[in-house]
């Protein structure tokens, strides 16, 4: 493999405090080494790449990303998602198990491994399904899925509802050491739902989800967690009510952690306005006031991950009446842009958000990526902070144009993305 140099660029490693102008050296896909600014000579034959100043960090980690294979590629395949996420800067991916079939058996886990590794551009870590079918009704295999490499525990957007089955799952999984995740919203009380209640869906005529549908749930499994010993996280937290009692919980020590998604923290549900059903979501958008508890949470260190919540869906599963349109929106390739908009506020400091978006999710998953270490898989994103885009919906890398941010100029353009020291994203300079 060929030998890399990566220099004149502003080095950022949150794992380690890394935030310096420097140089990288990349041998035979694994990181070599760094040199801080001004540093000469270059080893024979090595490749140099001039970043002009821009950012290299370690390639992005999303946390949470549905893909529509198996079972729904019309939607999106592994290797449209795999050209999504190196547009987005982003190296490893984890996939909920929500496809059709559900991920509830050893042979799926290995199968989705396998194929993130085929495209050369991706890691794939697979989420098992937590209950059989994610039907919610039995747990699934959990020793045999964390066996064949399930990261962690879910059944993606279905709330795991009976307070027994959660204790259970919490328990089992805890014996080996695996991360339970759920959907915070009280199912009978979200019921129909698809806007949170209050004026704007009283207005619009549409059925609504009270936001303590989120706290009802976290506040439950947050006694589970006290009760069982086990390690619980929350998946796109979306209110103040629901961050406060996780903050709480972390304060008296529980293994308690959550995430939160860029829709969450950019838009409030003002984005429905004129019945606009790629701002659909599960959670629906919040108030302002929700919106600003989240972004406070990203500042104070309550949420401990930023990821995309990527949820590809075909046209026809949008252009729907409001009530009946499908949820979610597709978010890998608007993943960074959307969360440096909370740096160029003044939300954060850019190492504070790369670490959101790189070792903080690897370390929540325990997988080895997310850092410039020595030695380490050269999985790397360089961007320029400061240079815009417009993100257009039928003009975005990959199969899935549902985004809610159609129209968004954003600052922050990945210029290139490498994995395992091979470029695979951003042409070479010329």
């Amino acid at each position: 493999m060929s030998t890399l140099l990566f220099d004149n660029v502003r080095l950022i490693d949150p794992a380690s405090g890394l935030d310096q102008p420097g140089r990288l050296l990349v041998r035979n896909g694994e990181i070599a080494g760094t040199d801080k600014a001004g540093a000469e000579g270059a080893p024979d034959n090595a490749e140099v790449i001039d970043g002009q100043g821009a950012v290299l960090c370690p390639g992005l980690v999303d946390m949470r990303v549905e893909i529509g294979e198996p079972g729904h590629e019309y939607r999106e395949t592994i290797a449209s998602a795999a050209r999504a996420a190196s547009a987005g800067g982003i190296t490893t991916i984890a996939v909920l198990p929500t496809c059709e079939p559900a991920i509830d058996n050893p042979a799926l886990v290995r199968l989705l491994r396998g194929r993130g590794e085929e495209t050369g551009a991706i890691t794939i870590l697979p989420y098992g399904a937590l209950t059989k079918g994610c039907k919610g009704q039995e747990l699934a295999e959990i020793g045999l899925l964390h066996e064949a490499g399930a990261v962690a525990f879910t059944d993606g957007a279905r709330a795991i509802d009976p307070a027994r089955l959660m204790r259970l799952a919490l328990s089992y999984a805890g014996g080996f050491g695996a991360l339970v995740v759920q959907h915070p919203e009280e199912p009978s009380l979200a019921g129909s739902g698809c806007a949170t209640a209050g004026e704007l869906a009283t207005r619009m005529g549409l059925p609504g989800i009270p936001p303590v549908a989120e706290a009802i749930m976290i506040a439950r499994d947050i006694r589970l967690a006290e009760l069982t010993g086990g390690r619980l996280h929350f998946g796109h937290v979306s209110t103040g009510e629901g961050v406060a009692l996780i903050r709480q919980a972390k304060a008296r020590g529980l293994r308690v952690t959550c995430d939160t998604a860029p829709h969450y923290f950019d838009l409030n549900e003002n984005a429905i306005g004129d019945f606009r059903t790629y701002a659909k979501f599960s959670p629906p958008l919040r108030s302002e006031e929700d919106r600003l508890a989240i972004c406070a949470a990203l500042a104070d260190g309550t949420i401990d991950a930023i990821a995309s919540d990527h949820l590809p869906r075909d046209a026809d599963d949008k252009r729907l009446p409001f009530a009946q349109a499908a949820t979610g929106g597709t978010g890998m390739v608007t993943l960074l842009g959307v969360t440096l908009a909370r740096v160029h506020d003044g939300t954060l400091t850019l190492p504070q958000a790369l670490a959101l978006l790189t070792h903080k999710p690897s370390a929540l998953l325990g997988a080895a990526c997310g850092t410039l270490a020595t030695g380490a898989a050269a999985d790397l994103c360089l961007f320029a902070p400061d240079q815009s885009w417009l993100v257009q919906a039928g003009k975005l890398p990959g199969r899935a144009q549902n985004t809610p941010f159609d129209g968004r100029p954003l600052e922050g353009r990945v210029l290139g993305t490498w994995k395992g020291g091979r470029r695979v994203y951003g042409a070479p300079a010329a």
